[in-house]
């Protein structure tokens, strides 16, 4: 468990470090390009009461995302405990990555609908 956590942390640091020095080099472009205005597009904006995504869209988002990923896991578990399909058993068989993906974008895709559907 600590090896996870010493990861996550070493790599949340490089994104962190990569993700100013790019902002900062992007800044100083635009700057030099003369366009003063738009320095500051880099900047953290709050949100506004017209934000497109509502948070409880975004809550149903990652719910569904979540819900479909878990039936994803599931379904390639029963494919894989399948007596008649041996090519499913091989640890380098690719249908539960496949299997899982299907299910997280069949997600998307429920959200999407819900999401237009709430909108008009």
């Amino acid at each position: 468990m600590q090896d996870a956590i010493v990861t996550a942390v070493v790599f949340y640091g490089i994104y962190y470090l990569l993700r100013t020095l790019t902002d900062y080099f992007l800044r100083r472009r635009i700057i030099k390009e003369g366009h003063f205005e738009k320095a500051g597009i880099l900047e953290v904006v709050p949100r506004t009461v017209d934000d497109p995504e509502p948070s409880r869209y975004k809550t149903l988002k990652w719910a569904l995302v979540t819900f479909m990923g878990g039936a994803g896991l599931i379904v390639a578990d029963v494919v894989q405990n399948l007596p008649g399909i041996p090519w499913a058993h091989s640890y380098n068989a690719l249908i539960p990555f496949g299997i899982v993906l299907v299910f997280v974008s069949v997600g998307f895709i429920i959200y999407f609908f819900i999401a237009n559907k709430r909108k008009i």
